[in-house]
């Protein structure tokens, strides 16, 4: 069996269609199709059914998806064992993050770690979505809740808290509620409830029951904003409220408590370059807890 056919399987099984896998290996679709076929007739097995909308794993891919996956985690094992540890870290390193923390956290904190490593390439895409570990869609994510499925590696980065906001000048204008049933008298800003990434981030039922945004946007950091411009009362991450001062916080509810996760697949734990940026994750907010909660 050859390993590049093998490859190239994992590439199709985690793009779902052959045309992406091959713009992501860089090579054209004719030469992944027919790599696929070769497979298939070592294994004299079908590993995926053909469909208008992409190729689907057959019962069998899935089984061989696993073993693929085995050998993939045993060649990556191999490769950093035989490197050394006296090398310099270097390679990619992709981490998606939701945008709050991402933007507002990792951001301006990341440079550091690239100015250290100088072949170390780091890729941070802080948009508010699920990342698939399995299909390598990131090799690091932060995630809201504790996977419980696959082969992941997961870590509790933090707890932190989210509240009521809203700016001094939206406070000065219309006075602040006191109750909740006093905030149905003002303007709100939320999110776009069938776009949430997680079942956990659907949490304005928890500060009150009718909550009814005039101005809904599907992004932590917009809702801020519109919240800082006076467009009415918003829920902020406490540790993004605390760098805006034009932010009063509203009384009427209590703040609520959420945890960041760090994640990663079990097969990337070999690699210098995954531990290095988890660990320098991890001791950034360790050494800033305090911003969070």
């Amino acid at each position: 069996m050859n390993w590049d056919d093998v490859r190239i399987f994992l590439a199709v099984a985690r793009a779902g269609q052959i045309l992406g896998a091959a713009r992501r290996l860089e090579l054209n679709h004719a030469t992944v199709s027919r790599r696929i076929a070769a497979l298939e007739q070592a294994l004299n097995a079908k590993l995926f059914r053909r469909l208008t909308t992409g190729s689907e794993l057959t019962p069998a891919g899935e089984r061989f998806l696993e073993m693929a996956e085995r050998m993939e985690a045993d060649m990556i094992t191999a490769r950093a064992e035989i490197a050394g540890e006296g090398d310099e870290v270097s390679g990619a390193v992709r981490i998606g993050a939701p945008d709050g923390f991402g933007v507002a956290f990792l951001a301006a904190r990341l440079g550091r770690l690239t100015e250290k490593h100088r072949e170390l390439k780091i890729q941070l895409v802080p948009v508010p979505r699920s990342f698939s570990l399995s299909r390598r869609e990131a090799d690091i994510a932060i995630t809201v809740e504790r996977p419980t499925e696959g082969r992941l590696v997961a870590g509790k980065l933090v707890d932190y808290t989210l509240g009521l906001f809203a700016s001094r000048a939206y406070a000065e204008e219309n006075g602040l509620p006191r109750t909740v049933g006093e905030l149905a008298a003002h303007r709100l800003v939320g999110y776009v409830p069938d776009l949430v990434a997680s079942p956990s981030l659907d949490y304005a039922g928890e500060f009150s029951p009718r909550w009814d945004a005039g101005f809904a946007i599907s992004s932590a950091l917009g809702q801020a904003e519109a919240v800082r411009a006076g467009a009415g009362i918003g829920i902020v991450h406490t540790f993004i409220a605390r760098s805006l001062p034009e932010l009063v916080p509203v009384s009427a509810a209590p703040p609520i408590r959420r945890a960041y996760w760090l994640v990663y697949h079990e097969s990337m734990r070999p690699l210098r370059r995954i531990q290095t940026v988890a660990e320098f994750i991890t001791r950034a907010v360790e050494r800033e807890r305090a911003l969070f909660v």
